[in-house]
């Protein structure tokens, strides 16, 4: 059976989706933008400041869940710019340690409200 997970340290969604389903051990986190939830604008026009934010609220969701950045075996990274990908990447690296989750990273023609990235998760617990 899935269940819904419910956080006010995550943006609301922005269209008919759940930020996160929890279902048989698993958690799927939807995409996250750079969205702060306290004002619900981009953290920042650059890159590192909107990762930071996504991965943020993917730790608030997982964490809404029991679970923790640890637990991730999965990500996807949406980039407006795939030339944004190291400094991406070097944000990326403080919320995660090793074994890292497998990743696929992707370029995109756009992305909701002008964002520049946007990263979904799985986790098992």
């Amino acid at each position: 059976m899935k269940k819904a997970i419910v956080t006010d340290k995550a943006p609301a969604a922005l269209g008919p989706y759940s930020a996160g389903v929890t279902s048989n051990g698993s958690i799927n986190v939807s995409g996250q933008l750079g969205i702060d939830p306290a004002t619900g604008k981009l953290a920042g026009d650059d890159i590192q400041s909107q990762t930071r934010q996504s991965l943020t609220n993917l730790r608030n969701i997982l964490e809404a869940a029991g679970a923790t950045m640890a637990d991730v075996v999965e990500t996807t990274v949406l980039l407006a710019d795939i030339s944004e990908f190291g400094a991406m990447n070097e944000v990326y690296a403080e919320f995660f340690e090793a074994p890292y989750p497998a990743r696929a990273a992707f370029q995109v023609a756009a992305l909701p409200g002008g964002g520049k990235v946007e990263i979904k998760a799985v986790a098992r617990v």
